[in-house]
């Protein structure tokens, strides 16, 4: 009786085993789960930018998910997203930061993200982003007079650079400011000649009037004091001209676990006797519309297809994501019976936030 007993113990065990190792059912790219691993990435991919501004979401477009045992999966995000007008070093949160517009000429970023999600808690391994300007075609023929981004070491962004700062720093009874970069410029050439700029800026221990007599030994404040800005400047040249600045501090930043000190990563700013075009690090902007993520995320570890945790033979959910739309296709070109239910929509890539570029 006890061998009987022991034996279908035995038999059942393999079963147990079989249904407790079934795979969970795989994510959507709008499943709160998949939203919930996007939003931590994309604080990540702005906590860790070098230069440029913060990023929303705009859509997954792809997730992947590889369980590594009991509560310990890891992810593959590719995720869309889109410039916003808050620079990284400001501590406006980025739910108030603006997306910029199609007729402002919008910067699109494509990130692949690799995360660990273990015991419920989100963590990043790698990330690994380019981003790039929407065609100036495109938004010409949206809008014909809307003026298009520049080269940010052009030589008419460049002066007016100089002029807006010169012009800031003459007035002000404060801080004498520095230039950190500049973050992106646009020139008008009808009906008037303009060039609009927006560059990132940090308070020095002179003055401004102390800066008069010397220059040369304002220096940025240390991190425990450090105090960043952003200025806006528009110069017109024809058919006469003006210039218009506005610059603005944001204090210092008391760092916290998760917001450290602005200048960490922060911004890489211009050391004293580098030639690097009014402040920018040559290798971050020069000959440039905008500031690649490229330069602050760029571990192949990140994407799925260089990842080692997938075989290559694998369907990858794009790839049944594809197919699923060809089959729906299919469907709408021969007559539907009656009672026909087209299959649901792919689970992959999400719904667009804002808009597709």
């Amino acid at each position: 009786m006890k061998a009987l007993a022991a034996l279908i113990l035995l038999v059942q065990l393999p079963i147990h085993q079989a249904v407790t190792a079934a795979p969970p059912a795989p994510l959507g790219c709008d499943d709160p789960e998949s939203e919930a691993a996007a939003e931590f990435a994309v604080n990540y991919i702005n906590g860790h930018s070098h230069h440029g501004y913060k990023f929303a979401l705009n859509r997954i477009d792809n997730i992947r998910v590889l369980s590594q045992g009991l509560n310990n999966d890891i992810i593959f995000l590719e995720l869309d997203l889109l410039e916003t007008t808050c620079h990284i070093l400001s501590p406006t949160p980025l739910a108030n930061c603006t997306v910029r517009s199609f007729t402002q000429h919008a910067v699109e970023g494509d990130c692949d993200v690799k995360l660990q999600k273990r015991d419920g808690k989100l963590s990043v391994l790698a990330s690994k982003c380019h981003s790039h300007a929407d065609s100036s075609e495109d938004v010409l023929q949206l809008c014909p007079d809307c003026p298009l981004l520049a080269s940010l070491n052009t030589t008419d962004v460049l002066t007016t650079v100089t002029a807006a700062l010169n012009d800031h720093n003459s007035k002000t009874a404060h801080a004498y400011l520095r230039l950190l970069e500049i973050g992106r410029a646009r020139i008008q050439y009808h009906p008037v000649h303009s060039v609009s700029v927006e560059f990132a800026v940090a308070a020095t221990n002179c003055s401004a009037e102390e800066a008069k007599n010397n220059v040369e030994a304002c220096q940025l404040l240390p991190d425990d004091q450090s105090n960043f800005g952003f200025c806006t400047a528009t110069r017109v040249t024809r058919p006469s001209e003006d210039l218009r600045v506005d610059c603005q501090l944001y204090g210092h930043q008391v760092p916290t676990l998760d917001t450290p000190f602005p200048s960490a990563p922060g911004v890489t700013y211009s050391q004293p006797g580098q030639d690097t075009s009014a402040g920018l690090v040559p290798s971050a902007a020069q000959g440039f519309t905008n500031h690649n993520l490229r330069l602050s995320h760029n571990n192949p570890v990140a994407s799925e297809s260089s990842s080692s945790e997938f075989p290559t033979s694998v369907l990858s959910a794009k790839s049944v994501a594809k197919r699923a739309v060809a089959e729906v296709a299919q469907h709408d070109k021969v007559p539907r019976p009656v009672g026909f239910v087209p299959p649901p929509p792919p689970p992959c890539p999400g719904k667009v936030r804002h808009f597709k570029i």
